[in-house]
């Protein structure tokens, strides 16, 4: 299984793209989310190209292959938004491939 994974987006539309296009590159089984994907929070700065719905745009296409937890920045109303779970406070990745 190939994996892929991020954390720490913030909504920065310029370093979520940059995931997009690897994703497109390395064709991936899985991209995992390690949190803090829509808001950057009170104690940070704004990323660069700070725009959370371009993410959302960006990452809800790809919804079928992401497996994310919750990092400190995430909140109810990301649900809401994104395709794909964001909320839990761990999760389990599993390759059914081995023996």
């Amino acid at each position: 299984m190939k994996l892929l994974i991020a954390s720490d987006i913030h909504g920065s539309a310029y370093w979520c793209q940059k995931l997009v296009d690897a994703v497109a590159t390395e064709k991936p089984d899985r991209l995992v989310l390690l949190g803090d994907i829509l808001y950057h929070g009170p104690r940070n700065d704004l990323p660069r190209d700070y725009a959370p719905k371009q993410v959302i745009a960006l990452l809800n296409p790809l919804a079928s292959t992401i497996i994310a937890c919750r990092g400190n920045c995430e909140a109810e109303v990301d649900q809401m938004v994104l395709d794909f779970a964001c909320m839990a406070d761990s999760n389990t990745l599993v390759d059914s491939q081995t023996n």
